[in-house]
């Protein structure tokens, strides 16, 4: 198989902001595998700072990788996806690009949607939720609230100087949504335990990575004592982590540019079934490609926060999407994604 890679630029409607802080101007990965026939599977790299992953880190993995893919199977995808690991650990949006590129492809020589092929049923994939990031006033908050009234389910990133407030205006605007609420670890166990009642005065329902992510017992610490679920994000990124969170939180949230690959995600949602845990896929700020991928075994999660593309002013890509929240996937052959 041989190996395109090319750097999109995409923006998104308004500044994503949380509390690491976040742009207007976003670059992401488009990779392309063509095998010898002329058949083309397509996938997305997301990269985050966060992870030690850029657009620029991302190409250059790609020309590391490009040996093993052009003499590779490509129905062998357990096998290259290993291979790739051992070529070049870590970076796990590079890596899942690619393997979201392989199982399109093998999707597409079989005619079906990848949800067919898995053996799942599109019709249960749950609704997304819409996020909200931080806003620099009230007024520019209470405007983007009202412009998300098509969603149900709203995610409130917090930790700025005035998460109160931030609540108090959500709910004020959307009085009938679900609420949930990100900090993206910006607080200390003492600030959690200090917003459990603001949050559960709004009817908030899930509370996401309140602490840094190696403080599993402060995570623990808050979860015993909070009325709300709490759901690690930064704290779990494959599958050998949910074992240590096991009691410290109620529920992990997935991303593919975190774990490296669908089949890794696939692992942690058999582990986290296997205790009992709530499970989320989530995504970042990545178009309808990138999240084609996860909107595809999402009918096996309890929550989905699969806005990322919907944040966008600029997709270049049409495929699955979330009209009104809900997950939609078609019966078009692989990911079902096309460039516009």
């Amino acid at each position: 198989m041989q190996l395109h890679a090319e750097i999109l630029t995409v923006h998104t409607t308004h500044p994503f902001i949380i509390a690491r802080g976040g742009f207007s101007e976003y670059r992401v990965v488009w990779v392309r595998l063509r095998d010898a026939d002329g058949a083309e599977g397509w996938g997305e790299a997301a990269p985050s700072r966060f992870y030690g992953e850029t657009a620029d880190s991302v190409m250059v993995a790609m020309a590391q990788f490009a040996p093993v893919l052009e003499t590779a199977n490509g129905w062998s995808i357990d096998a290259i996806e290993r291979e790739l690991e051992k070529t070049l650990r870590w970076n796990a949006a590079a890596r899942c690009a690619i393997s979201s590129a392989l199982h399109d492809l093998a999707a597409k020589r079989l005619g079906v949607p990848l949800w067919k092929l898995w053996g799942l049923d599109a019709k249960a994939a749950p609704r997304s939720t819409f996020t909200i990031g931080i806003a620099p006033d009230a007024e520019t908050l209470r405007s983007r609230v009202r412009e998300a009234a098509s969603y149900p389910i709203l995610k409130i990133k917090l930790g700025s100087s005035w998460d109160h407030e931030v609540l108090r205006i959500v709910r004020e605007e959307a009085p009938h949504a679900t609420l949930r609420v990100d900090a993206n670890a910006a607080w200390t166990a003492k600030q959690a335990l200090a917003m459990l009642q603001p949050l559960s005065d709004v009817g908030v329902d899930m509370l996401e990575q309140p602490l840094a992510p190696h403080d599993i017992e402060g995570l623990r610490f808050v979860r015993e004592r909070s009325p709300i679920p709490v759901v690690a994000d930064e704290s779990c990124l494959v599958a050998t982590d949910i074992p240590k969170l096991v009691g410290a939180v109620d529920g992990i949230n997935i991303k593919l540019a975190k774990c490296g690959s669908l089949r890794e995600a696939m692992r942690m949602i058999a582990v986290a079934r296997a205790h009992g845990m709530r499970v989320m896929c989530g995504c970042m700020i990545e178009t309808t490609l990138g999240i084609a991928a996860a909107a595809h075994f999402s009918p096996l999660l309890d929550d989905a926060d699969l806005d990322g593309a919907a944040l966008l002013s600029d997709d270049p890509f049409t495929g699955p999407s979330i009209p009104n929240g809900q997950v939609t996937l078609s019966d078009a052959p692989g990911l079902g994604v096309q460039r516009r």
